[in-house]
């Protein structure tokens, strides 16, 4: 799939329905803030931080599924990892899975609070499982990117799906896109490193993308802070996405990575505020700066 030479690739994006909302170029940018395991396997820690994406103004909360003994190897299930859930990698992993039960009330959870969810489903079974539900759109984890089966199953939804490019060639993304197809389909730009080092995100890659395949494009982000989630807003990422934690100190893997809930909070407030500030393009002297014009304009304009 060869990268076209178009400077304007956003002039003509699909604009992509997520359920209520639409996504796209001119749109507000779509927020998912990502739960993923940072519930610790617990349903009520689930709804505190569905409440928290929900009292930050976010547009979505999302969710990681994992069929345990189907993604993991019984060489890796079998190691030795101490945690609240037992003495090994496999005590932990099944330990942070929700089942059909808790995703029943997880729905009904977030229909109560009117904000929309969805998961990475990391294997076909839990693909299925989550395509029981209502959900807006599948996202497809950087680390699934190459599962072809996946892939195609996913497609076989019907739904939308958002596609994170993390620890992937250019290639691999040309594979990905090719067996996916373009419809309904939006990129993320990510960098698959936990936290990752300001210095590894290449936030250009953002453009690099939406020029090659003409298509929407977002941001992932695994860093500790603000500042590169809001630029990517501001180069014209159309959804992104970032972990939240109720406190970055709690016990395990994602939480570190992960923005506390004043953390997401300003993250929404500084990506609406780009919005209003980007405006048209169209250079003009506004209204509110007239009086300026008298008070402080000393040699008047040539005519």
């Amino acid at each position: 799939m060869p990268l076209e030479n178009n400077n304007h690739a956003s002039d003509h994006l699909p604009e992509i329905r997520l359920g209520s909302k639409l996504v796209g170029p001119g749109k507000p940018c779509y927020v998912v803030a990502e739960i993923g395991i940072n519930h610790n396997g617990d349903i009520d820690i689930a709804k505190r931080l569905i409440s928290v994406a929900v009292g930050a103004g976010c547009d979505a909360v999302k969710f990681q599924k994992r069929t345990v003994d189907v993604v993991y190897s019984a060489e890796e299930l079998a190691k030795s990892r101490e945690s609240p859930f037992g003495n090994t990698n496999g005590d932990l992993k099944r330990g942070l899975e929700f089942e059909f039960e808790e995703y029943q009330e997880i729905d009904h959870y977030c229909r109560e609070v009117k904000i929309a969810w969805f998961a990475s489903c990391w294997d076909e079974a839990s693909v299925d499982l989550i395509a029981q539900f209502d959900v807006p759109c599948f996202k497809i984890a950087s680390a699934c990117l190459t599962d072809d089966n996946l892939l195609r199953r996913t497609r076989a939804t019907g739904k939308p799906i958002i596609l994170s490019t993390g620890m992937s060639t250019i290639k691999e993304v040309d594979h990905a896109v090719e067996v996916l197809g373009k419809e309904d389909l939006i990129l993320l730009h990510a960098c698959s490193t936990y936290p990752a080092y300001y210095e590894e995100l290449n936030l250009r890659v953002i453009d690099l993308l939406r020029n090659r395949y003409f298509l929407p494009v977002g941001y992932s982000g695994h860093e500790t802070g603000l500042p590169s989630s809001i630029a990517a807003a501001a180069l014209g990422a159309c959804v992104v996405e970032r972990h939240i934690t109720l406190d970055r100190a709690m016990w395990g893997s994602d939480h570190a990575a992960s923005l506390e809930p004043n953390g997401i909070t300003r993250l929404v407030r500084d990506i609406r505020l780009i919005e209003k500030s980007m405006g048209d393009g169209v250079k003009r002297v506004l209204e509110r700066e007239q009086p300026i014009i008298k008070k402080l304009r000393r040699v008047g304009a040539v005519t």
